[in-house]
């Protein structure tokens, strides 16, 4: 007989989860808080330890119209003279799959229409406007906020960064998260507002098929713009990560009336004229495009969980590992839960082993994730920086945590 399965969010990691379950064979059923009124998300970086679950899963990268990466690197923002470039088009040979850059909408839906597609093998209901206000673990239940109550063989809690479930799996309240003292400014251009503009063609020129990050090598801070493109290539992804303007991460531009796109040219307005004329198109777009919209994000610290899974409860993506961008992982580790969780459970009819191989689950996900939830917190290159730390949570087989931004692109991106 088939496990029922409740999945408690519909983010990547949930819908991920639900697809990979559902292939499993299983009976899935996803609660939603939200009604998923209106597009929101901008895009993200996956790699090659996410593409290949996606691949499994069946994703097509048509439909979601994601853009292959075949370069990461590092330019000087100021001079924009070239730091660092690793080719990444050999990922596939190299690594087992590619790199793509993708809307995290586009990736939401393509996954959304996997969960609930006929495809003949589990099932899977969408269940919105549903939030849990409570849980029992060894039950293997929730409570609605209607107070509704739901039981299953297996409850996966992928309710993000503020989860519900997590403070039901670690039987306390968590401790708040720790302020970096970074923030980051988000914004989307499309490609058809730039076309003609000669700083974007000039910077064309230099800007590799991929992730790029101008870097700011002026002052000794973390400052750094990041930028690739999505839906196949008609959309321009930035993020801007500066130092946050309060130490408490408690405040933001809006709060103080400061207008956040001028707070982002003051941030970056040292950088090559030709990337500030770029900064400053976010002001003349259309407006009714969605891209209009600057936004500032606080980047905080969260320490690795002790465990992800009690009873029958377990946890996944931001429940169970927040991570700074960093790296770019925070959504391919979500993938990778999913992955492991649908082989966990494939051919498990019983809920009696449900516990068990929870646990196997725990074993295998959370100190990797840890290692690279801890990486998070620095840039590529700096990851001596954060050893003592690694340590607490190397692989138990080897003992080894990586130590260069080589071993940190082996240890992420491999099997």
């Amino acid at each position: 007989m088939p496990l029922q399965v409740i999945i408690v969010g519909a983010g990547i990691g949930g819908l991920s989860a639900a697809v990979a379950l559902r292939r499993a064979g299983h009976r899935v059923q996803v609660f939603e808080k939200s009604q998923f009124a209106s597009e929101v998300g901008a895009a993200v970086a996956l790699t090659p330890n996410g593409t290949r679950v996606l691949d499994h899963l069946g994703f097509d990268w048509v439909r979601a119209r994601a853009d292959a990466m075949s370069t990461f690197e590092v330019v000087d923002g100021v001079t924009l003279a070239g730091l660092h470039r690793a080719d990444t088009s050999d990922a596939v040979s190299r690594l087992g799959a590619p790199f793509w850059t993708i809307h995290r909408v586009d990736l939401h839906n393509e996954l959304l229409r996997l969960a609930l597609a006929d495809q003949g093998n589990g099932e899977c209901v969408l269940q919105l406007g549903s939030r849990v206000v409570s849980a029992d673990p060894d039950r293997g239940s929730i409570i609605l906020e209607d107070g509704s109550e739901h039981v299953a063989d297996l409850v996966i809690g992928a309710d993000g960064l503020r989860s519900v479930l997590r403070g039901v799996v670690l039987e306390q309240a968590e401790s708040k998260p720790t302020p970096s003292g970074l923030s980051a400014f988000r914004f989307m251009i499309p490609t058809a507002e730039l076309k003609d503009e000669p700083a974007f063609q000039d910077l064309l020129n230099v800007k590799g098929r991929g992730n790029s990050v101008f870097a700011d090598t002026s002052h000794k801070t973390e400052r750094h713009m990041v930028w690739y493109t999505c839906r196949n290539g008609t959309l321009q992804n930035f993020g801007g990560i500066h130092d946050s303007i309060s130490n408490n991460n408690n405040e933001g531009y809006e709060s103080l009336g400061v207008n956040i796109k001028d707070a982002m040219l003051s941030e970056f307005g040292h950088y090559h004229p030709s990337l500030v004329q770029l900064m400053q198109s976010s002001y003349y777009v259309r407006k009714q495009s969605k891209a209009d919209r600057v936004t500032d994000w606080p980047l905080n610290y969260h320490d690795p969980l002790p465990t992800w899974v009690r009873g029958k409860m377990g946890l996944m993506g931001d429940a169970a590992h927040p991570m700074l961008p960093f790296g770019a992982q925070g959504s391919n580790q979500a993938l990778e839960d999913a992955g492991a969780l649908g082989e966990l459970f494939r051919n498990v009819h019983s809920a009696e082993l449900v516990p068990g191989r929870l646990a196997l689950y725990d074993q295998v996900r959370r100190l990797r994730a840890s290692r690279i939830q801890t990486l998070s917190r620095v840039r590529l290159g700096k990851e001596l920086e954060v050893q003592d730390q690694l340590r607490r949570f190397a692989d138990p087989t080897s003992g080894e945590v990586p130590t260069s931004f080589a071993e940190r692109q082996t240890h992420d991106y491999g099997d």
